[in-house]
C-alpha cells in the first residue's frame, strides 16, 4: 500500500517571491500617500459603487439600469419638479415685505344746506304734550327726535289759561293754586332742558296766551270776582272767547312780574322766555280806550326784574309785524326792548308783504299752509330763523314732513 500524500501547511506565503511582495507593498505605500489626489471611483465599477456616508443628506446619484434603493438628489443634480405651492416671502430684518400703503381721503364736510344755515330752527309744543304725567323716558326720546328732524331749539309752553306748568309759590299765594290742574311731573322741564343741552339745542319757554284766559281758566271766576279783567271780549280769534287781565291793575301787574321771576330763578338754564300776540289788547274791545303805553310800561318793567333776576335768559316775542301789533292790539314792541322779535307769518294773502318785516328782526314764524313757500324762505339769507308752530296741533308729524321737505333740495 502506498503512503498517503502529504499536503502543505501553513498560509503558503513562503512560496511567494520575494519581489511581487516588495512591488505589492511599495504599490500600497504609494496608494496610501496619494489618496487625495485619485478618483478611486475610476477603479471601482459604478454598479457597485455604494455610498460611504450614511449621514449626507444628498447622496450621490447612480445611473443603473436597475436600481435598488430610491436615489435622493444631490443638492446641484437636476431638480425634479414638485407641485407648485405658493410662495411665501420670508422676512428677515433685511427683507422686510413691502407694506402696502392704504391712502384714505380726507373727510370734508359737507356743506351746510339752507335749513341748516338758519340761526334758530324751532319747533313749537304746547304744554299738553307733558300733561299725563310724561315720564322722563319719553320726554328725552321726544328732544332726540326733533334734534335729528334738524331742529336746533324747542319752544315749549310753560304757562297758558292763567296758570303755570310747573309748580309755583307765586301761583299759590296769591291765587290758591301751585299750577294748572293738569296732571304732569314736577321734573319735566329740568329734564328737557337737559337733554336738549346734552344735544346742543335750546329751549324757549313759551307763554301762551299771554296776560289773556278764557272761561276753561281754573282762575276765571276769582279774576271776575276781583274785577282783574277788561270790560268786554277779546274776539280776536272767533272760535274762542278771550277776557283780558287788566295789566293796568298794579295788582295784576305784579302777579305776572313775579310769575316770570319766579321762572327763571326756578329754571337758571332756560335759554330764553317767548311771549305771543297774546301779550296785548284787541282793538274791538269796548271803548275808545288807548292802552298803548301803559301796556309798554308794563312790559319794560317785567323785562328789568326779569333780567336782573337772571341776566343770562333772553325775553323773546312772537308777534305781528309792528305796524299791525300796534294798529290792532295796542302792542308797540318796538319800545320794550326785548331781546328777539319773530314775526308771526300765519295768513298767506299777505305773505310777501310780511317778509319786508321779516328781514329787519330775527325770524319768521309759520305753520304747515306756508310749507309751500319753505324753499323760498330757506333760500332768502335775510330771514334768520325759522320758528314752527304746528296748527295740526301734532308735533312730530309737523316737524316729519318738513323735514321731508328739507331732504328734497
Amino acid at each position: 500500500m502506498s503512503k498517503n500524500k502529504q499536503e502543505p501547511s501553513g498560509c503558503g506565503c513562503a512560496n511567494i517571491p520575494i519581489s511581487v511582495i516588495v512591488i505589492f507593498l511599495g504599490g500600497c505605500y504609494w496608494l496610501f500617500t496619494q489618496r487625495n489626489n485619485i478618483d478611486v471611483s475610476k477603479f471601482v465599477s459604478q454598479g457597485q459603487q455604494i455610498t460611504t456616508s450614511i449621514f449626507n443628506s444628498t447622496p450621490t446619484i447612480t445611473a443603473t439600469s436597475t436600481p435598488i434603493i430610491a436615489p435622493i438628489p444631490k443638492a446641484n443634480s437636476t431638480k425634479i419638479p414638485s407641485p407648485a405651492v405658493p410662495s411665501i416671502a420670508k422676512i428677515t430684518p433685511n427683507n422686510q415685505p413691502t407694506p402696502i400703503k392704504t391712502t384714505i381721503p380726507k373727510t370734508t364736510p359737507l356743506p351746510a344746506n339752507s335749513w341748516e344755515k338758519k340761526a334758530i330752527r324751532g319747533i313749537y309744543l304746547s304744554r299738553y304734550q307733558i300733561t299725563n304725567n310724561a315720564d322722563e323716558k319719553t320726554i328725552r326720546e321726544r328732544v332726540r327726535n326733533y334734534r335729528s328732524q334738524g331742529f336746533n331749539t324747542i319752544i315749549h309752553g310753560v304757562w297758558g289759561n292763567g296758570c303755570t306748568m310747573y309748580n309755583s309759590k307765586v301761583m299759590q299765594q296769591n291765587l290758591g293754586y301751585k299750577s294748572c290742574p293738569n296732571l304732569f311731573q314736577d321734573q319735566w322741564l329740568d329734564w328737557l332742558i337737559d337733554e336738549a343741552h346734552k344735544q346742543g339745542m335750546q329751549v324757549h319757554a313759551y307763554f301762551e296766551k299771554g296776560i289773556k284766559i278764557d272761561k276753561n281758566s281754573p282762575i276765571f271766576d276769582l279774576a271776575i270776582e276781583k274785577k282783574w279783567v277788561v270790560p268786554g271780549v277779546d274776539k280776536t280769534y272767533p272760535a274762542i272767547e278771550h277776557y283780558v287781565l287788566d295789566v293796568e291793575i298794579p295788582e295784576v301787574a305784579n302777579f305776572f312780574k313775579n310769575i316770570l321771576v319766579e321762572f327763571v330763578q326756578r329754571y337758571p338754564k332756560i335759554d330764553a322766555v317767548q311771549w305771543d300776540d297774546y301779550l296785548g289788547y284787541h282793538a274791538e274791545l269796548p271803548g275808545k280806550v288807548d292802552r298803548t303805553a301803559k301796556l309798554t310800561t308794563f312790559v319794560q318793567q317785567m323785562i328789568t326784574g326779569m333780567k336782573k333776576a337772571n341776566s343770562s335768559v333772553s325775553f323773546d316775542i312772537c308777534h305781528h309785524n309792528p305796524y299791525w301789533a300796534k294798529r290792532y292790539f295796542a302792542a308797540d314792541w318796538e319800545k320794550w326792548n326785548v331781546d328777539r322779535v319773530f314775526i308771526q307769518v300765519y295768513n298767506d294773502a299777505n305773505f310777501q308783504e310780511e317778509l319786508n318785516y321779516v328781514k329787519n328782526y330775527h325770524g319768521i314764524a309759520i305753520s304747515e299752509p306756508q310749507f309751500h313757500r319753505l324753499q323760498a324762505l330757506l333760500d332768502n339769507p335775510e330771514v334768520k330763523s325759522v320758528l314752527v308752530f304746528p296748527a295740526s296741533g301734532k308735533p312730530e308729524e309737523t316737524a316729519a314732513k318738513l323735514n321731508g321737505l328739507i331732504k328734497k333740495q
